[in-house]
């Protein structure tokens, strides 16, 4: 009998060791879980801070004339879901009385020597007003975008060498001044100006009427009086008073984000393919950052489409000399799979 209590009383002892084991280890994991969010939550919150610092002020001109520009609402950056849904075809009438609140898309790539920030803004057309270029030389939706180059040293965001930007089917390439980039296999088509903004030097871009290319608005200057001037924030998304609107606040938006653009890259009522914005109208397509591409770039090169936003140490060490210390090596890049 007393055998019989003893064996009944360690397999007690026994079991309940076994439950706090099963218990530190749900704690243990939970604590990891907890770590891993609190570390991502981090470091969204840190290329949220890099991507302001950095971000360009942008001019957009704006044309009022032709019924397909909507007085100059066509040229207003906006959200690709500014009419409340995610379905990219019905975006060309929406925009007619949805209203144009500003954003820009933004990503971080990073390497061990520096940071690669793609700035994707979003236009509901790309129009004429020719009117027997309708639909030949327009297509609904629109997405042209920048890239900054940035140099990891001794300060928190680092210092901002030039852009890369998508101007259609084109890039053109721009240094900043002093950064010391000198042309590689791509001649650099001029040199940035810069004007201060929330105790920033920041990079002046600016956008085409109707097509939206865009290149440093030291090359690109608006024609006549009507344009608007978009500054970033971190919060705030607004919309122009008027085509004369001089400041106009763009809210910064995670293209990473949960249920963002990249998550959603493959949702059939956004795009097509997953790589470009579906459209019931016109001629030719907006692609995704991750689909633009340059026309002359390739062969020799091994440049590959959406290497702006995918690949960007690879696209840079191609288009530039006197990069100085210069990895590819890739240690946060989300299209790559890479966290």
């Amino acid at each position: 009998m007393k055998k019989l209590l003893l064996i009944l009383l360690i397999s007690i002892i026994a079991m309940g060791c076994e439950e706090d084991n099963v218990l530190n280890e749900e704690l243990e994991h939970k604590q990891l879980e907890l770590t891993r969010t609190t570390k991502q939550q981090n470091r969204q919150q840190f290329y949220l801070d890099l991507a302001y610092h950095h971000a360009p002020i942008h001019y957009q001109d704006v044309d009022k004339t032709g019924s397909h520009g909507l007085s100059g609402k066509a040229d207003y950056i906006t959200r690709y879901d500014f009419d409340g849904d995610l379905n990219a075809t019905n975006n060309w009438d929406n925009i007619k009385t949805k209203a144009a609140e500003a954003v820009s898309y933004y990503s971080v790539v990073e390497t061990t020597t520096h940071y690669f920030i793609i700035y994707a803004f979003f236009h509901p057309r790309d129009w004429t007003d020719i009117f027997f270029l309708y639909r030949l030389d327009e297509h609904e939706n629109d997405l042209e975008g920048v890239l900054t180059i940035v140099k990891k040293d001794n300060s928190t965001y680092g210092e901002a060498l030039g852009i890369v930007t998508v101007f259609h089917s084109d890039f053109f390439s721009f240094k900043a001044p002093n950064s010391g980039l000198r042309d590689g296999n791509e001649d650099i088509d001029g040199t940035l100006s810069l004007k201060q903004y929330d105790g920033v030097q920041r990079f002046e871009t600016a956008a085409e009427a109707k097509g939206h290319g865009i290149k440093a608005y030291s090359k690109l200057k608006p024609r006549g009086s009507d344009y608007v001037i978009y500054y970033p924030s971190k919060t705030t998304s607004e919309v122009p008073n008027d085509v004369y609107d001089r400041f106009v606040q763009y809210q910064l938006v995670d293209i990473y984000k949960s249920e963002g653009m990249w998550e959603e890259r493959c949702n059939s009522r956004l795009f097509n393919n997953c790589n470009s914005f579906r459209k019931s109208y016109g001629s030719g397509t907006a692609n995704a950052p991750w689909n633009w591409d340059d026309k002359n770039d390739g062969g020799g090169t091994g440049l590959l489409a959406g290497g702006l936003a995918k690949y960007p140490a690879h696209l840079v060490d191609v288009y530039f000399n006197g990069l100085g210390n210069f990895s590819k090596t890739y240690t946060y890049n989300p299209y790559l799979g890479i966290e």
